[in-house]
Protein backbone atom coordinates (compact mmCIF):
# COMPACT_ATOMS: atom_id res chain seq x y z
CA UNK A 1 0.00 0.00 0.00
CA UNK A 2 1.70 3.35 -0.91
CA UNK A 3 1.22 6.12 1.62
CA UNK A 4 0.26 8.73 -0.61
CA UNK A 5 -3.19 9.08 -1.85
CA UNK A 6 -4.23 9.41 -5.52
CA UNK A 7 -4.59 13.20 -5.62
CA UNK A 8 -1.06 13.18 -3.71
CA UNK A 9 0.51 11.10 -6.40
CA UNK A 10 -0.49 13.64 -8.91
CA UNK A 11 0.64 16.38 -7.62
CA UNK A 12 3.96 14.70 -6.47
CA UNK A 13 4.32 13.91 -10.82
CA UNK A 14 3.07 17.27 -11.23
CA UNK A 15 5.67 18.87 -9.19
CA UNK A 16 8.70 16.18 -10.35
CA UNK A 17 7.34 17.32 -14.49
CA UNK A 18 7.48 21.24 -13.67
CA UNK A 19 11.18 20.39 -11.64
CA UNK A 20 12.50 18.90 -14.42
CA UNK A 21 10.81 20.50 -17.65
CA UNK A 22 12.69 24.03 -15.89
CA UNK A 23 16.12 22.12 -16.05
CA UNK A 24 15.65 20.91 -19.22
CA UNK A 25 14.93 24.33 -19.90
CA UNK A 26 17.55 26.08 -18.23
CA UNK A 27 19.76 23.46 -19.91
CA UNK A 28 18.84 24.63 -23.48
CA UNK A 29 19.25 28.03 -23.00
CA UNK A 30 22.42 28.27 -25.03
CA UNK A 31 20.13 26.70 -28.60
CA UNK A 32 17.15 28.75 -27.47
CA UNK A 33 17.53 31.39 -30.62
CA UNK A 34 18.23 28.29 -32.60
CA UNK A 35 14.46 26.23 -31.47
CA UNK A 36 13.25 30.22 -31.88
CA UNK A 37 14.85 30.08 -35.38
CA UNK A 38 13.33 26.79 -36.10
CA UNK A 39 9.35 28.05 -35.24
CA UNK A 40 9.85 31.22 -37.19
CA UNK A 41 10.96 29.21 -40.01
CA UNK A 42 8.50 26.41 -39.63
CA UNK A 43 5.91 29.09 -39.84
CA UNK A 44 7.13 30.87 -42.44
CA UNK A 45 8.07 27.74 -44.65
CA UNK A 46 4.70 25.49 -43.53
CA UNK A 47 2.92 26.71 -46.66
CA UNK A 48 5.44 25.66 -49.04
CA UNK A 49 5.54 22.25 -47.88
CA UNK A 50 1.93 21.72 -47.89
CA UNK A 51 2.13 22.20 -51.15
CA UNK A 52 5.10 20.12 -52.05
CA UNK A 53 4.06 17.77 -49.85
CA UNK A 54 0.12 17.36 -49.76
CA UNK A 55 -0.56 19.18 -53.16
CA UNK A 56 2.01 18.03 -55.24
CA UNK A 57 2.28 14.71 -53.55
CA UNK A 58 6.09 14.88 -53.14
CA UNK A 59 7.91 12.55 -51.06
CA UNK A 60 7.83 14.15 -47.51
CA UNK A 61 11.48 13.70 -46.99
CA UNK A 62 12.32 15.16 -50.23
CA UNK A 63 10.16 18.00 -49.85
CA UNK A 64 11.72 18.85 -46.29
CA UNK A 65 15.33 18.59 -48.13
CA UNK A 66 14.60 20.53 -51.01
CA UNK A 67 12.65 23.39 -48.54
CA UNK A 68 16.19 22.93 -46.22
CA UNK A 69 18.21 23.55 -48.78
CA UNK A 70 16.76 26.37 -50.80
CA UNK A 71 16.08 28.17 -46.94
CA UNK A 72 20.17 27.60 -46.81
CA UNK A 73 21.09 29.22 -50.11
CA UNK A 74 18.21 32.38 -49.47
CA UNK A 75 18.62 32.66 -45.92
CA UNK A 76 21.58 31.33 -44.23
CA UNK A 77 24.66 32.28 -46.32
CA UNK A 78 24.02 35.47 -47.56
CA UNK A 79 23.14 36.61 -44.11
CA UNK A 80 26.66 35.15 -42.85
CA UNK A 81 28.29 36.55 -45.75
CA UNK A 82 26.88 39.88 -45.45
CA UNK A 83 28.27 39.83 -41.06
CA UNK A 84 31.49 38.97 -42.63
CA UNK A 85 31.36 41.78 -44.98
CA UNK A 86 30.12 44.37 -42.15
CA UNK A 87 32.64 43.45 -39.67
CA UNK A 88 35.52 43.37 -41.87
CA UNK A 89 34.55 47.39 -43.06
CA UNK A 90 34.62 48.13 -39.72
CA UNK A 91 37.44 46.93 -38.41
CA UNK A 92 38.86 48.53 -41.27
CA UNK A 93 37.37 51.73 -40.27
CA UNK A 94 38.43 51.66 -36.81
CA UNK A 95 41.64 51.23 -37.75
CA UNK A 96 42.27 54.21 -39.95
CA UNK A 97 42.84 57.16 -37.90
CA UNK A 98 43.51 59.58 -40.38
CA UNK A 99 40.45 59.10 -41.76
CA UNK A 100 38.46 60.09 -38.45
CA UNK A 101 41.24 62.73 -37.83
CA UNK A 102 40.50 64.94 -41.86
CA UNK A 103 36.89 63.80 -40.75
CA UNK A 104 36.93 65.83 -37.51
CA UNK A 105 38.57 68.56 -39.01
CA UNK A 106 35.74 69.10 -41.45
CA UNK A 107 32.87 69.08 -38.78
CA UNK A 108 34.57 71.73 -37.26
CA UNK A 109 34.96 73.95 -40.30
CA UNK A 110 31.25 72.85 -40.76
CA UNK A 111 29.87 73.51 -36.90
CA UNK A 112 30.36 77.02 -35.00
CA UNK A 113 30.86 75.05 -31.57
CA UNK A 114 34.12 73.23 -30.28
CA UNK A 115 34.51 69.40 -31.09
CA UNK A 116 35.85 67.66 -28.52
CA UNK A 117 38.12 64.82 -30.50
CA UNK A 118 38.35 62.70 -27.67
CA UNK A 119 35.27 62.24 -26.29
CA UNK A 120 34.41 61.64 -30.29
CA UNK A 121 36.82 59.22 -30.87
CA UNK A 122 35.69 57.52 -27.69
CA UNK A 123 32.08 57.28 -29.03
CA UNK A 124 33.10 56.04 -32.23
CA UNK A 125 35.18 53.43 -30.37
CA UNK A 126 32.89 52.72 -28.78
CA UNK A 127 29.55 51.82 -31.73
CA UNK A 128 32.84 49.98 -33.54
CA UNK A 129 33.24 47.66 -30.26
CA UNK A 130 29.30 46.86 -30.32
CA UNK A 131 28.75 46.37 -33.84
CA UNK A 132 31.57 44.03 -34.20
CA UNK A 133 29.91 42.38 -31.15
CA UNK A 134 26.59 42.87 -32.67
CA UNK A 135 27.07 40.51 -35.40
CA UNK A 136 28.06 37.24 -35.36
CA UNK A 137 32.11 36.58 -36.58
CA UNK A 138 32.26 33.15 -38.82
CA UNK A 139 35.93 32.76 -37.35
CA UNK A 140 35.45 32.91 -33.32
CA UNK A 141 31.64 31.88 -33.09
CA UNK A 142 31.95 28.72 -36.21
CA UNK A 143 31.17 26.42 -33.39
CA UNK A 144 28.28 28.04 -31.63
CA UNK A 145 26.80 29.00 -35.85
CA UNK A 146 27.55 25.22 -36.88
CA UNK A 147 25.77 24.12 -33.53
CA UNK A 148 22.85 26.49 -33.79
CA UNK A 149 22.24 25.38 -37.53
CA UNK A 150 22.55 21.61 -37.23
CA UNK A 151 19.74 22.13 -34.17
CA UNK A 152 17.42 24.31 -36.15
CA UNK A 153 17.49 22.18 -39.55
CA UNK A 154 17.04 18.71 -37.35
CA UNK A 155 14.25 20.23 -35.52
CA UNK A 156 12.78 21.37 -38.72
CA UNK A 157 13.19 18.41 -40.81
CA UNK A 158 11.17 16.42 -38.05
CA UNK A 159 8.64 18.96 -37.59
CA UNK A 160 8.07 19.50 -41.70
CA UNK A 161 7.51 15.56 -42.02
CA UNK A 162 5.83 15.14 -39.01
CA UNK A 163 3.85 18.48 -39.61
CA UNK A 164 -0.09 16.90 -38.87
CA UNK A 165 1.10 14.78 -35.56
CA UNK A 166 3.45 17.93 -34.78
CA UNK A 167 0.72 20.68 -34.98
CA UNK A 168 -1.83 18.23 -32.92
CA UNK A 169 0.62 17.87 -29.90
CA UNK A 170 0.79 21.64 -29.87
CA UNK A 171 -3.08 22.08 -29.87
CA UNK A 172 -3.07 18.98 -27.27
CA UNK A 173 -0.91 20.51 -24.46
CA UNK A 174 -0.87 24.18 -24.85
CA UNK A 175 -2.67 25.38 -22.01
CA UNK A 176 -5.33 27.02 -23.66
CA UNK A 177 -9.54 25.76 -25.08
CA UNK A 178 -8.58 24.12 -28.64
CA UNK A 179 -10.44 27.32 -30.29
CA UNK A 180 -7.77 29.82 -28.24
CA UNK A 181 -5.12 27.44 -29.12
CA UNK A 182 -6.42 27.67 -33.18
CA UNK A 183 -6.98 31.39 -32.56
CA UNK A 184 -3.20 31.86 -31.26
CA UNK A 185 -1.51 29.53 -34.23
CA UNK A 186 -3.17 31.34 -36.58
CA UNK A 187 -2.25 35.01 -34.60
CA UNK A 188 0.98 33.96 -34.65
CA UNK A 189 1.24 33.14 -38.02
CA UNK A 190 0.03 36.62 -38.90
CA UNK A 191 2.48 38.11 -36.93
CA UNK A 192 5.43 36.36 -37.90
CA UNK A 193 4.49 37.08 -41.45
CA UNK A 194 4.55 40.70 -40.43
CA UNK A 195 7.41 41.24 -38.70
CA UNK A 196 9.74 38.85 -40.62
CA UNK A 197 8.62 38.76 -44.20
CA UNK A 198 6.83 42.48 -43.97
CA UNK A 199 9.24 44.07 -42.11
CA UNK A 200 11.79 42.33 -43.87
CA UNK A 201 10.67 43.78 -47.65
CA UNK A 202 10.21 47.23 -46.15
CA UNK A 203 14.02 47.23 -44.54
CA UNK A 204 14.89 45.85 -48.22
CA UNK A 205 13.72 48.55 -49.96
CA UNK A 206 14.89 50.86 -47.81
CA UNK A 207 18.29 49.91 -47.99
CA UNK A 208 18.43 49.44 -51.95
CA UNK A 209 16.87 52.73 -52.48
CA UNK A 210 20.31 54.27 -50.06
CA UNK A 211 22.44 51.97 -51.71
CA UNK A 212 21.03 52.96 -55.12
CA UNK A 213 21.05 56.66 -54.60
CA UNK A 214 24.57 56.76 -52.88
CA UNK A 215 25.92 55.11 -55.94
CA UNK A 216 24.24 57.60 -58.44
CA UNK A 217 25.13 60.91 -56.33
CA UNK A 218 28.59 59.31 -55.81
CA UNK A 219 29.29 58.15 -52.52
CA UNK A 220 31.78 55.48 -51.43
CA UNK A 221 30.88 52.04 -50.81
CA UNK A 222 27.03 52.16 -51.91
CA UNK A 223 26.58 48.45 -51.13
CA UNK A 224 27.68 48.22 -47.69
CA UNK A 225 25.76 51.07 -46.53
CA UNK A 226 22.70 49.88 -48.02
CA UNK A 227 23.57 46.52 -45.83
CA UNK A 228 23.99 48.43 -43.02
CA UNK A 229 20.45 50.51 -43.35
CA UNK A 230 18.62 47.43 -44.43
CA UNK A 231 19.69 45.92 -40.75
CA UNK A 232 18.75 49.45 -38.77
CA UNK A 233 15.83 49.60 -40.79
CA UNK A 234 14.24 47.28 -38.28
CA UNK A 235 14.46 50.14 -35.55
CA UNK A 236 11.38 52.62 -36.74
CA UNK A 237 12.97 55.08 -34.48
CA UNK A 238 16.52 55.16 -36.05
CA UNK A 239 16.16 53.73 -39.61
CA UNK A 240 17.66 55.19 -42.05
CA UNK A 241 18.80 58.23 -41.13
CA UNK A 242 21.08 57.06 -38.54
CA UNK A 243 22.82 56.04 -42.15
CA UNK A 244 22.12 59.00 -44.73
CA UNK A 245 21.99 61.99 -42.68
CA UNK A 246 25.36 62.03 -41.43
CA UNK A 247 26.63 60.68 -44.92
CA UNK A 248 24.99 63.81 -46.68
CA UNK A 249 26.58 65.61 -43.89
CA UNK A 250 29.81 64.99 -44.63
CA UNK A 251 29.37 65.36 -48.61
CA UNK A 252 28.57 68.87 -47.57
CA UNK A 253 31.40 69.55 -45.75
CA UNK A 254 33.31 68.21 -48.31
CA UNK A 255 32.24 71.23 -50.21
CA UNK A 256 29.60 68.54 -52.44
CA UNK A 257 26.64 70.89 -51.90
CA UNK A 258 24.20 69.04 -54.50
CA UNK A 259 25.57 65.40 -53.14
CA UNK A 260 24.61 66.06 -49.90
CA UNK A 261 21.09 68.12 -50.17
CA UNK A 262 19.81 65.86 -52.71
CA UNK A 263 20.66 62.83 -50.15
CA UNK A 264 18.73 64.70 -47.46
CA UNK A 265 15.98 65.64 -49.71
CA UNK A 266 15.53 62.33 -51.47
CA UNK A 267 16.50 60.06 -47.79
CA UNK A 268 13.14 62.34 -45.70
CA UNK A 269 11.01 62.45 -48.95
CA UNK A 270 11.26 58.67 -50.38
CA UNK A 271 13.34 56.49 -48.46
CA UNK A 272 11.29 57.64 -45.30
CA UNK A 273 8.01 57.85 -46.55
CA UNK A 274 8.36 54.40 -48.49
CA UNK A 275 8.02 52.75 -44.97
CA UNK A 276 4.36 54.14 -44.30
CA UNK A 277 3.41 53.04 -47.80
CA UNK A 278 4.32 49.54 -47.30
CA UNK A 279 3.58 48.87 -44.02
CA UNK A 280 -0.21 49.88 -45.19
CA UNK A 281 -0.37 47.55 -48.28
CA UNK A 282 1.50 44.76 -45.52
CA UNK A 283 -0.94 45.61 -43.24
CA UNK A 284 -4.28 45.13 -45.11
CA UNK A 285 -2.46 41.95 -46.52
CA UNK A 286 -1.46 39.70 -43.09
CA UNK A 287 -1.12 42.47 -40.36
CA UNK A 288 0.79 44.80 -38.26
CA UNK A 289 3.18 45.55 -35.79
CA UNK A 290 3.33 48.82 -33.98
CA UNK A 291 6.18 51.12 -33.95
CA UNK A 292 6.36 50.49 -30.02
CA UNK A 293 6.05 46.88 -30.08
CA UNK A 294 9.13 46.98 -32.37
CA UNK A 295 11.44 49.23 -30.85
CA UNK A 296 11.07 47.73 -27.16
CA UNK A 297 11.02 44.25 -28.85
CA UNK A 298 14.46 45.58 -30.23
CA UNK A 299 15.71 46.49 -26.71
CA UNK A 300 14.75 43.08 -25.24
CA UNK A 301 15.98 41.05 -28.13
CA UNK A 302 19.40 42.48 -29.01
CA UNK A 303 20.91 41.49 -25.64
CA UNK A 304 19.38 38.33 -25.94
CA UNK A 305 20.33 37.32 -29.32
CA UNK A 306 22.83 39.86 -31.01
CA UNK A 307 21.67 41.07 -34.51
CA UNK A 308 18.63 38.17 -34.61
CA UNK A 309 17.33 40.22 -32.06
CA UNK A 310 16.06 42.94 -34.24
CA UNK A 311 13.76 39.97 -35.66
CA UNK A 312 13.20 37.63 -32.40
CA UNK A 313 12.57 40.73 -29.98
CA UNK A 314 9.44 42.02 -31.92
CA UNK A 315 7.99 38.32 -32.04
CA UNK A 316 8.55 37.71 -28.70
CA UNK A 317 6.81 40.46 -27.51
CA UNK A 318 4.05 40.26 -29.81
CA UNK A 319 3.56 36.82 -29.04
CA UNK A 320 3.19 38.06 -25.22
CA UNK A 321 1.29 40.63 -25.80
CA UNK A 322 -1.18 37.91 -27.82
CA UNK A 323 -1.40 35.48 -25.20
CA UNK A 324 -2.59 38.35 -22.74
CA UNK A 325 -5.27 39.17 -25.11
CA UNK A 326 -6.09 35.28 -25.26
CA UNK A 327 -6.10 34.89 -21.39
CA UNK A 328 -8.45 38.04 -21.24
CA UNK A 329 -10.49 36.73 -23.46
CA UNK A 330 -10.86 33.31 -21.75
CA UNK A 331 -11.26 35.58 -18.52
CA UNK A 332 -14.27 37.04 -19.78
CA UNK A 333 -15.79 33.95 -20.81
CA UNK A 334 -15.31 32.14 -17.63
CA UNK A 335 -17.05 34.92 -16.07
CA UNK A 336 -19.79 35.59 -18.23
CA UNK A 337 -20.68 32.16 -17.85
CA UNK A 338 -20.42 32.01 -13.99
CA UNK A 339 -23.05 34.99 -14.13
CA UNK A 340 -25.31 32.62 -16.32
CA UNK A 341 -24.87 29.72 -14.24
CA UNK A 342 -25.54 31.70 -10.88
CA UNK A 343 -28.90 33.65 -12.40
CA UNK A 344 -30.02 30.20 -13.68
CA UNK A 345 -29.63 28.54 -10.38
CA UNK A 346 -31.60 31.53 -8.73
CA UNK A 347 -34.23 31.30 -10.79
CA UNK A 348 -34.81 27.54 -10.33
CA UNK A 349 -35.27 28.16 -6.57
Amino acid sequence: MSVFSFKQRNNINLVIIIALGLLIAYSLQGIFSAILSTLVLYTIIRPVYIYLAETKGWNRRLAALFIIAVSIVLIVLPFYALSSMVISKISELRNNEIFFKNLLVKLQHLLPVKINETLIQDGLNRIGNWATQLFPSLISSAVNIILGLLVMYFLLYFMLIERKKFEHSLIKYAPLREQNALRFGDEMRNTTYANVIGQGLICLVQGSLVSLSFYVLGYKDPVFWGVITTFISFVPVLGPPVVFVPAAILQIANGNNFAGWAMLIFGFVVIINIDNVLRFIIAKKVGNIHPIITVIGVIIGIPLFGILGLVFGPLLLSYFILLVKIYETSTLASERLERIKTNNGQNEL
